[in-house]
């Protein structure tokens, strides 16, 4: 279907985003999927355009430019090596409310959102990251899927996953390693030689996804969603590192991506507290910002109100307050923003409870009213404004095998900061 209100295709320089006339382009948006729909949210087996058309107006109205959406395996590829064509129909149709609206929209590789079919489970082992098998599966998803929408320049980039990671132990991993890997705590033999290896298979991942959709799609640009234990600076143990060091993956892409939430204790309100987090942010985009690459914080957010049995309740206007300190401080380092959610999802089995700019109803809460007053100011955003202190370094490899190097690195760092 030709697009009735085509946007400019997006590229990517070292100083950030430009339109094809080459505007200044921040994306500004939500992680986009609609409360009443399970969780995780079944955006594709519940997809309603009526209410996606709704909300794609409300989201312009209120400034958004970019919606990053899941693609499923359930939806998109449920027998291996073929796309179904009714979740392309339904992606092509969502391409084609988001060119109506003015939005972007930023798609998410095929991930567990709808189930996993029984071909990853069961012929792949479940292993999504060395299993020989799946990789070429996911190639040829890529290639098919990028070479479909090659000519649709509302789509602003692909995001090969939501927040990869390595995992510990697989029959794959052991085939890489040569048995059994070592015992994930600190001072274990053989522990910095396997998250090396855990580090390899992250970028072989990214290489061989990166080369199929170029193959087809070369104007597309392509990032991947990085979790924040992707940076070492605080890991709750040396297993949940996830493996993507940007050093080696930022080669591969035209820019890169780092999801970020404020962590306990820090869950209430009181500047020590948000201080803390922010120098904590502050650690992660030190290490992704140094590519001369454009970085996205493509998912960030805070519970916004109500209470959960682990953390102190929090009010809308703490929820407007964090996130737009988050933006505010992190503009000159950072050049967009994606809200984690529109609307807030009562089905939630976490803080998504709580994080959206509209309730479930579709009221305007504190923070939508914040979001909106922010749309206009990040559009100057200048990737590269501000600086952050060289020093301390990270000490990386002691970072991944003993999480007690991060907190001796992030005290050395909030002692430099003024």
């Amino acid at each position: 279907m030709t697009p009735t209100n085509a946007t400019s295709r997006i590229r990517v320089t070292s100083r950030g985003f430009h339109t094809g006339d080459d505007v200044p382009f921040v994306p500004f948006g939500v992680n986009y999927y609609r409360p009443g729909t399970g969780w995780a949210p079944k955006v594709w087996r519940q997809f309603d355009p009526d209410a996606t058309r709704d909300d794609f107006a409300r989201l312009r109205a209120l400034g958004a430019n970019c919606v990053r959406v899941f693609l499923t395996f359930d939806s998109f590829c449920p027998e291996m090596g073929q796309i179904d064509p009714v979740g392309l129909g339904k992606f092509e149709q969502f391409l084609d409310l988001a060119d109506e609206a003015g939005l972007y929209v930023h798609p998410t590789g095929p991930d567990h959102w709808e189930g996993l079919p029984v071909w990853i489970t069961q012929t792949c082992g479940g292993d999504r990251y060395a299993d020989e098998t799946f990789l070429q599966a996911l190639e040829a998803f890529w290639h098919d899927f990028a070479a479909r929408f090659a000519d649709r320049p509302t789509i602003f980039a692909y995001d090969l996953l939501n927040e990869p990671s390595v995992p510990w132990d697989t029959p794959a991993l052991q085939a890489l390693w040569g048995g059994p890997p070592p015992e994930p705590v600190p001072g274990a033999p053989g522990l910095l030689a396997y998250q090396h290896l855990r580090e390899q298979v992250a970028t072989t991942w990214t290489r061989r996804q990166v080369d199929a959709i170029r193959a087809v799609s070369p104007q597309t640009p392509i990032t991947v969603g990085l979790i924040q234990w992707s940076v070492p600076a605080m890991l709750p143990s040396v297993r949940a590192y996830a493996a993507y060091r940007p050093a080696h993956i930022a080669p591969l892409l035209d820019f890169l991506e780092i999801h970020f939430y404020p962590l306990a204790p820090f869950l209430t309100y009181e500047p020590g507290q948000v201080d803390s987090n922010l120098l904590y942010l502050e650690t992660l985009l030190r290490e992704v910002i140094g590519f001369c690459k454009p970085v996205v914080i493509a998912e960030f957010g805070w519970y916004g109100g109500g209470s959960f049995s682990a953390h102190p309740p929090a009010s809308e206007e703490d929820q407007a307050a964090w996130c737009s300190t988050l933006v505010e401080h992190t503009a000159g380092l950072a050049c967009g923003w994606l809200n984690w959610g529109f609307r807030d999802q009562p089905e939630a089995r976490d803080v998504s409870v709580l994080t959206g700019l509209l309730t479930p109803q579709g009221d305007l809460k504190a923070w939508g009213r914040r979001f909106a007053e922010l749309a206009s100011t990040v559009a100057a955003a200048h990737c590269g404004a501000k600086s952050l202190p060289e020093e301390p370094r990270l000490d990386w490899d002691a970072c991944i095998t003993d999480p007690e190097a991060g907190e001796a690195f992030r005290i050395a760092y909030a002692e430099r900061r003024p």
